[in-house]
């Protein structure tokens, strides 16, 4: 299933040591590095539900770290994640009180930019958005990679979507997932929203009554009906399916069957695919590190301590930690030059 959409990536991307720089060993070219600048530098990670934005000073730190809404241009669009972008980098400017001229460069890590050309059309975009300064585009994938640090690690992202990327001590690089919900996003948030709802559905057509977790799903989202939320899934199933996640989170942590049955799946689905990443990169048998990372993370004790538990049984010595920074930050640091 997962290993049909194995990818074994070009790109040896080296781990983040706080003092030395990341490079693309394979062609040479500078990836992170950290040389002395005059000038400010904003960093973006962006997915289908949130972007998140860092403001960088010209010693490297942080002065700002904002939000805004979803950024993944295939699935909104590249004008829609312009303006998202946009929106984020003027909160961290307008919070700093740095002017949009003074940045001098930005990287971006974006879910739905694994194809060249849609690469290109974000670069094109925000480089028209941000005029005078380097624009440096990433998938969501290579800045969670590069943030997790250096040696063997495998990153699983569960958010929006869901993929797993890692990296073996020779510093081959492989993926997989990552691919929509059309091709499979196991285990994200969307594919947990749209389980949930699917299956309040058909106990609602077998019962004539809506079961608990669906009643839930109905009064908090604001719809009326299930013919309703179907109008709008059918046209907006971004604006839909993630938005369910936090009501079947607050449901299993409450000890709801239905809810815990179906992250219990969505657990099995996410340890499948670093599984999938472990055995093509012949990471089974190393001390390697698994990163968590995405907006499921850390929303759901069930879910967290269920999702531990299968990644345990699927690579027992494997330990299991987070990020050593914010994908946003390792962005801003690749763009620093």
């Amino acid at each position: 299933m997962a290993s049909g959409h194995l990818v074994k990536e070009s790109l040896r991307l080296a781990s983040i040591l706080f003092a030395r720089p990341l490079r693309r060993i394979d062609s040479g070219s500078p990836f992170f590095t950290y040389a002395l600048s005059m000038d400010y530098v904003l960093g973006f990670d962006g997915g289908g539900t949130r972007t998140e934005c860092v403001l960088m000073d010209p010693a490297g730190k942080i002065l700002a770290r904002c939000f805004s809404g979803p950024s993944n241009p295939s699935r909104v669009g590249v004008e829609s994640a312009t303006g998202e972008i946009e929106k984020a980098a003027d909160l961290s400017l307008q919070e700093a009180r740095v002017a949009r001229n003074a940045v001098a460069a930005l990287g971006a890590g974006l879910a739905g930019t694994g194809k060249p050309e849609m690469k290109e059309r974000m670069r094109a975009s925000l480089a028209g958005a941000f005029p005078g300064a380097a624009v440096s585009i990433f998938t969501d994938l290579e800045v969670a990679l590069a943030a997790a640090g250096e040696g063997p690690v495998i990153v699983l992202v569960a958010g929006t979507g869901s993929a797993a990327i890692g990296r073996n001590a020779q510093g081959q690089i492989w993926r997989t997932g990552g691919q929509g919900p059309r091709l499979g996003d196991g285990g994200s948030a969307f594919d947990i929203g749209s389980q949930a709802v699917a299956r309040a559905m058909k106990e609602r057509e077998q019962r004539g009554t809506d079961s608990t977790l669906g009643m839930k799903v109905l009064e908090q989202l604001g719809y009326a009906s299930w013919a309703e939320l179907q109008r709008r899934a059918a046209l907006q199933p971004d604006d839909v399916f993630p938005s369910v996640f936090p009501i079947v989170a607050a449901a299993a942590d409450a000890e709801d069957p239905a809810a815990r049955e179906i992250l219990l799946q969505a657990a099995s689905e996410l340890s499948s695919l670093v599984n999938t990443v472990a055995e093509h990169a012949i990471l089974g048998r190393e001390n390697i590190m698994i990163v968590k990372t995405g907006g499921t993370v850390g929303r759901c004790v069930f879910f967290d301590m269920q999702l531990d538990a299968a990644l345990k049984r699927a690579l027992p010595q494997a330990q299991i930690g987070g990020l050593r920074m914010s994908p946003a930050e390792a962005a801003a640091r690749a763009a620093r030059s």
